[in-house]
């Protein structure tokens, strides 16, 4: 409830819009002016009323803090991955924000035992990112590539939260920083084999990116190599496992194209495997004398194919679709294959042995996200992957293809007393509006009296899908009685494709109704009495729209950098990622019907004057995916026109979309939500 402070009021300056006839008063359009002096007054008076309305929750916001901070191994290190003469690996140290990543020459296939805050013999520091990010509030890293011979690397950072990069080189033999500086790029790239030169991408105004450029070592003037004329398609550039091939994609969110270049000619002329076909996406990985290729051509769950390497568009059946199941990914080594795959709403990993049958690897909990992680070498008998469940802490494993043994290598500790076995994770099924069922992954404390307060968290687009995962600070809800959920709504990936398209375009609502659905599942079925939602970027639409369709259901909502202006912002195709997003939300602008239809739902349009529950909005005002002022026109209008509450914005004034980018300050931005949960839940 409110603490009885005084909120800002937001001034009205109706801006009028009309499309296909219909005309909109937008009040709040001025808060879009970012350089507006006005503009950041009201986030700062914003940002001084939450201060107020939240003072109360300073002191279990530090016990949040101390819990997460407590069960954390501060310093610790990551697994090491081996890649050509040398194992590679991260460390971070208690105290520090930014993880220090490193290497150690290999020998033999076994990874080296590394007690954290102890130092190998002959170990070296790649990058500190504590010595980059210095005094800068904000830090980010977007790409960090070694050259193929282990000599060179390629690294790009971020102080302002913007994701425009700047790339450097560093010699890793001599430690020198090159002369070589390359400003406003995007994530990514990949090298040339022989490490001459270097491929990124640059982004256009729209923040796609666009164009993929060469840069040899050495020299000032970089190649431009491609070129995407098509606004609704995004470029990326990558080097294959074996390092024979740099693979250039371009891709919409429907349609894909690839290129291939032989890595050893870095200035060559790439060829086109096969021309894009609208609907059409597939994937090339090299695999020694063939391709594999992973397309959706008349496979809505995706096929497995074969190619030659003379001929890479001529494409011969492996693995034939299933409506069971989702192809994903597939990873080509030397003498096998990986397929990561989703089916019954679970990940998981099939074998493809050179010369044998394949095979599934087997895991025993009911609930659990597997994949590849970690894997450079393209000959080795083993696969690195990762493991985890909503009571078992990310682990660590080598599966050993000759014995097909599972060797766990590590999972990651939880300090504290934390034990599973205190824990129970379910599988429960909601029925949507049409009598779809929709799955909702649960997990509470085994003592945990029910009904019990509950965070139930959702996402629901781009065929993203939300595994059961571990979290370290959901424990601080779980063990103060919470149950928490994760509502697999159409509109993300979990049930394979079809589940992606029932929720996309105008079938979008039906992400909103599920989620609604579950949330009146889990109080029926005895799992729940308060129902806090929560959801981000995406999922931030979600929550907004959920709200508006039923307040009643919710005595919370935790919208984190939410995309709740949606309308508004497809309209404008001169905003960032606005044409790309016309294949996952339809083309209001040309299209009367898809206008409509998204006033229907958009959050900001359909706010009423009835009583909501209290809402958080968090946002970063150098976010350029969801830009700050959707959450803040949204939280102007909800207190203008609803009633209920309160309504609390906050923006994080030197962030971008992921806010605050070092590990203590995540933190504490993370234990300043969950005690605002917690309160909902327990007042």
């Amino acid at each position: 409830m409110s603490r009885g402070n005084t909120p800002p009021v937001a001034k009205k300056v109706p801006a009028e819009r009309t499309h296909h006839g219909d005309t909109v008063i937008d009040e709040y359009a001025w808060l879009t002016d970012k350089d507006d002096p006005e503009t950041i007054s009201y986030l700062e008076a914003e940002n001084a009323f939450l201060k107020e309305e939240t003072a109360h929750l300073t002191e279990l916001q530090e016990q949040v803090f101390q819990e997460i901070k407590g069960r954390t191994q501060e310093t610790d290190l990551s697994v090491p991955s081996r890649k050509g003469g040398w194992w590679y690996f991260t460390r971070t140290e208690e105290g520090k924000q930014y993880a220090t990543s490193c290497r150690v020459p290999a020998d033999g296939d076994t990874p080296p035992e590394i007690t954290p805050g102890e130092r190998l013999d002959r170990e070296q520091v790649i990058l500190d990112g504590n010595e980059l990010a210095g005094d800068s509030a904000f830090f980010s890293v977007g790409t960090s590539s070694v050259a193929p011979d282990g000599t060179m690397l390629a690294y790009s950072t971020d102080f302002k939260g913007d994701e425009r990069f700047t790339l450097r080189f560093k010699n890793l033999v001599t430690g020198e920083l090159l002369a070589d500086e390359i400003s406003d790029i995007f994530y990514g790239g990949a090298w040339s084999a022989d490490g001459s030169a270097f491929f990124y991408t640059r982004v256009d105004d729209a923040w796609r990116p666009f164009q993929v450029y060469r840069h040899t070592l050495g020299t000032s003037e970089d190649v431009l190599v491609y070129e995407e004329t098509d606004e609704r398609f995004w470029v990326g550039i990558g080097l294959t496992r074996s390092e024979r091939y740099l693979v250039l994609g371009s891709g919409s969110k429907i349609t894909s194209e690839v290129r291939i270049l032989d890595a050893a000619d870095p200035a060559g002329e790439f060829r086109l495997v096969r021309p894009r076909k609208t609907g059409v996406e597939y994937g090339v990985e090299h695999a020694g004398d063939f391709f594999y290729v992973l397309h959706n051509e008349n496979a809505q769950n995706f096929e497995l194919a074969t190619a030659p390497l003379d001929d890479p568009g001529s494409w011969t059946a492996l693995i034939e679709h299933r409506d069971d199941t989702r192809l994903l990914e597939i990873d080509a080594f030397a003498g096998h294959a990986v397929v990561h795959f989703r089916r019954d709403g679970l990940t998981g990993l099939r074998v493809l042995p050179e010369g044998e049958a394949p095979y599934e690897i087997g895991f025993p909990e009911p609930l659990y996200d597997v994949g590849p992680a970690g894997n450079p070498e393209f000959v080795t008998n083993r696969l690195r992957l990762a493991y985890t469940s909503m009571v078992t802490p990310a682990s660590v494993y080598d599966y050993d293809l000759a014995t097909r043994e599972l060797i766990l290598l590590k999972q990651r500790p939880v300090l504290g007393g934390y034990d599973a076995e205190d824990y129970e994770q379910f599988r429960e099924w909601a029925t949507a509006e049409d009598g779809t069922e929709i799955p909702v992954s649960v997990v509470k404390r085994k003592d945990t009296t029910l009904p019990a307060p509950t965070l139930l968290y959702g996402y629901g687009s781009y065929e993203t899908s939300i595994d059961p995962g571990f979290s370290v600070p959901r424990l601080s809800l779980l063990d103060r009685g919470f149950v928490f959920a994760i509502a697999h709504v159409r509109g993300g990936g979990e049930m394979g494709r079809r589940w992606y398209e029932e929720g996309k375009l105008t079938s979008k609502k039906n992400t909103f109704t599920d989620f609604v659905a579950a949330a009146g599942h889990l109080k029926q079925a005895g799992w729940s009495g308060k129902v806090i939602a929560r959801g981000g970027s995406a999922g931030g639409l979600l929550m907004g729209a959920a709200v508006n369709l039923a307040p009643e259901e919710f005595a919370g909502v935790v919208a984190e950098v939410p995309f709740v202006d949606a309308l508004n912002t497809i309209l404008d195709p001169s905003l960032p990622l606005t044409v790309i997003e016309w294949d996952e939300w339809g083309d209001p602008l040309h299209n009367a019907d898809v206008y409509a239809y998204m006033k229907g739902y958009t959050p900001y349009e359909n706010v009423d004057d009835r009583a909501y529950p209290p809402i958080l909005a968090i946002t970063s005002l150098n976010d350029t995916r969801v830009l700050y002022h959707e959450p803040a026109k949204w939280i102007a209008r909800l207190r203008a026109t609803a009633s209920g509450g309160p309504f609390l914005l906050k923006t994080e004034m030197g962030a971008g979309h992921g806010g605050r980018s070092g590990r203590y300050d995540a933190w504490r931005e993370e234990a300043f939500a969950l005690s605002w949960i917690i309160e909902r839940g327990t007042e």
